[in-house]
């Protein structure tokens, strides 16, 4: 393996899954260091440099919320949090106090691989300096909410400025319903689904088939950006 590859600290007290992903994660071409607890995992970040840390949310003691907000105080680590499918008020404080993304457990494998690579390309938490971002024939303004298509400012609800303000921050991180609706003003999952749609017909050159805001099945909606 070469000394090159992203070295990954995998944090769950679960045995089981914690050998899957340092075996698996290994094959894919990384560097894998696990830890069975926060306090664990507080002593490998102390000795050793990681480029990403795949944490578990719910563990023994020290939680790994608690854990991400401790480090965030510190570093600028990059973060996957794991966590149980109905946690949904959990991964929105994950991604309050510095988290990259989550992922919901169960889940493929594949998928983890791929959202790390994508938080790799990104270089973590530097992303959320971005003042604007251009996709398409778009230009959007993060702090003043201002979208334009080929120069001409698009109007935007508020929930539609809320929302691709979230998005445009966190390029190419999965982002589910639930988060969508806790930060916009959608009253409930549909509207988000409804909102999305008034948003594509302002962004995408083909709304039926999006290049820059995708739907993700059974998990949200992701953004890309060129």
């Amino acid at each position: 393996m070469s000394d090159d590859a992203a070295h990954i600290l995998v944090v769950d007290d679960d045995d089981r899954l914690r050998d899957l992903l340092q075996r698996y994660l290994g094959e894919c071409g990384f560097r894998v260091s696990t830890a069975a607890s926060a306090a664990k995992a507080r002593a490998a970040l102390s000795g050793l440099d990681f480029d990403l840390l795949v944490l578990d949310l719910m563990m023994p003691g020290e939680s790994g919320l608690e854990l991400t907000a401790d480090i965030r105080r510190t570093r600028d680590l990059p973060i996957l949090l794991l966590t149980a499918m109905g946690e949904a008020a959990d991964r929105i404080a994950g991604l309050e106090v510095g988290a990259d993304d989550y992922l919901a457990k169960p889940f493929e494998p594949r998928e983890l691989v791929l959202r790390i690579e994508a938080i790799l390309r990104r270089g973590g938490p530097k992303v959320e300096a971005l003042s604007e971002v251009t996709f398409g024939a778009c230009r959007f303004d993060i702090e003043r909410g201002e979208l334009q298509r080929d120069g001409a400012v698009v109007r935007l609800t508020s929930g539609e400025t809320e929302m691709l303000r979230l998005f445009a921050r966190s390029p190419g991180t999965t982002v589910g319903r639930a988060d969508l609706l806790a930060q916009s003003d959608a009253g409930n999952v549909r509207a988000v689904d409804v909102q999305i749609t008034r948003l594509r017909r302002k962004i995408e050159d083909d709304p039926k088939e999006p290049r820059h805001l995708c739907t993700v099945w059974g998990q949200g909606y992701v953004f890309w950006l060129d």
